[in-house]
């Protein structure tokens, strides 16, 4: 588990400010307050990506990271469906 502040250190292009608008819009969520798994963390490193790598402007985010979620739930329901009964 990581805080906010934490967080916003490991990251030198994030803003706490980045960090609640991300989570206002449902990109991450945190465990509890600003207490964030290190899932968010990965989330958070794959925004920053998207957002100052590729220039993937912060409208766009909510659709890009849908779009991905989508793409990873569909590859684990594809592992699920070729693994042999009984496992």
């Amino acid at each position: 588990m990581i805080t906010i502040d934490l967080l916003c250190a490991r990251f030198a292009a994030l803003a706490p400010e980045d960090v609640r608008r991300w989570v206002a819009d449902g990109l991450i969520r945190p465990e509890q307050g600003e207490i964030f798994a290190e899932i968010d963390v990965e989330r958070v490193r794959l925004i920053l990506d998207l957002r100052d790598t590729l220039d993937v402007n912060e409208e766009a985010l909510p659709v890009v990271m849908g779009l991905l979620d989508q793409i990873y739930a569909l590859r684990r329901q594809l592992r699920e469906l070729g693994r042999p009964q009984g496992e």
